[in-house]
């Protein structure tokens, strides 16, 4: 599926991104740690717009500031929570009416400090978030959080503490555990595009 380059402004940055036009659906994505080498072009963050694309979805990933051709320098979750607002600001203009926000990582950690500041996203998606690494204490129940993945092998994101905080979040939501999956998902992509569009088609149990 074509993606085409785009800029996103936002405060006095502009951010990096890669856009996919379908219909008036959309995603954005958020990527890993800009601090370990997380950006856009993450083998995960490709997998989850591969998966929103089979099912037609308007697809925006895009660089947190400091990383890639964003402008700006990483600001450890408080900046980069506004640059989601700027994406989320981004689709909106062009006529998204129903908005999901997909992370992975780090970029699900930041989706979910701003959680109540995303009053215009609809479903939230959570790909292995980092609770054995990041602070999520403050996780309370949040209905739009419909879908969760992690890896029997992710110490990152280990399945009892994810469990745990699917518990808090939304005990409805959609859990799923890749056997035999760590944290970096090499070599696991398909199956994560295979259950994502599962659940993008509405097709999951």
């Amino acid at each position: 599926m074509r993606e085409k380059g785009v800029f996103i402004e936002n405060d006095a940055y502009r951010l990096e991104g890669m856009l996919y036009e379908g219909e008036k659906k959309g995603v954005i994505v958020t990527h890993p740690h800009p601090l370990y080498g997380g950006n856009m072009n993450n083998n995960v963050v490709e997998a989850i717009v591969r998966a929103y694309q089979g099912a037609n979805f308007t697809t925006l990933r895009f660089n947190f500031r400091g990383v890639g051709e964003s402008e700006g320098r990483h600001e450890g979750g408080g900046g980069e929570q506004r640059d989601v607002e700027a994406a989320i600001r981004y689709l909106k203009n062009l006529g998204i009416s129903e908005l999901h926000l997909a992370g992975y990582s780090f970029g699900a950690w930041v989706n979910a400090m701003g959680i109540k500041r995303y009053t215009e996203v609809e479903v939230f998606v959570m790909i292995s978030p980092p609770v054995a690494f990041l602070d999520y204490s403050t996780a309370t129940h949040e209905p739009r959080i419909r879908f969760v993945i992690t890896g029997s092998n992710d110490q990152i994101a280990p399945p009892h503490l994810v469990k745990d905080l699917v518990e808090k979040w939304n005990p409805r939501a959609r859990f799923v555990i890749i056997k035999g999956c760590d944290h970096f998902y090499w070599g696991k992509e398909q199956e994560l595009i295979k259950f994502l569009n599962e659940f993008v088609r509405g097709k999951a149990d």
